[in-house]
């Protein structure tokens, strides 16, 4: 039975882990946005010992590019890119304290290993659905990586933000279970 749930961010780690494989989350707060090229930076920053643009404890990234905002908008189309493209980078950025990722499609073993390791949690916003996805982007600001056009870091300011828990905190893979029920004996 999936549930209704609202999340604010920062995230506490109680919240998450009230959090079920197929619960509807609607995220209030502040998330960020990166994706394949971001991500390629920020490991290559750490890996120098530098500081990556924000601090990822407690907070949740969103992989998206968007398209250009219309007048009197924040932002444009904002729907998820594939999550899989950034599974070689995610349990780095687990292990510093990230708490959620929100994309689309299925993650690899060892990311699913490290959201249970870390207490995270793995969201997906319905691909397709990205023009009614930026009306719950009340702002968005580039901050980092300017050079990288639609892939650059944004802060987005979001308000009941709607995403479906695909993993949880103890590993219940939605993606997983979902298929049972139509399975042919």
């Amino acid at each position: 039975m999936t549930m209704d749930k609202y999340l604010s961010v920062p995230i506490k780690s109680e919240e998450l882990k009230k959090l079920k494989a197929g619960d509807y989350v609607y995220i209030t707060g502040i998330i960020y946005t990166a994706r394949d090229a971001a991500h390629k930076r920020m490991i290559e920053t750490l890996k120098e010992g530098k500081d990556i643009p924000f601090n990822v404890e407690n907070n949740i990234i969103y992989y998206m590019g968007p398209t250009p905002a219309r007048e009197g908008m924040p932002i444009g189309s904002a729907g998820p890119t594939t999550a899989s493209r950034m599974d070689k980078y995610t349990p780095v950025l687990l292990d510093r304290g990230l708490k959620g990722m929100i994309g689309k499609g299925k993650r690899s073993d060892e990311v699913k290993d490290s959201i249970i390791n870390n207490g995270a949690v793995y969201f997906a916003a319905v691909g397709g659905a990205g023009a009614l996805l930026s009306k719950c982007i009340k702002k968005s600001t580039i901050i980092a990586y300017d050079d990288l056009g639609t892939e650059a870091i944004r802060k987005l300011e979001v308000e009941n933000f709607p995403v479906i828990v695909v993993i949880d905190t103890e590993g219940q893979n939605l993606y997983d279970t979902a298929s049972i029920k139509y399975e042919k004996e």
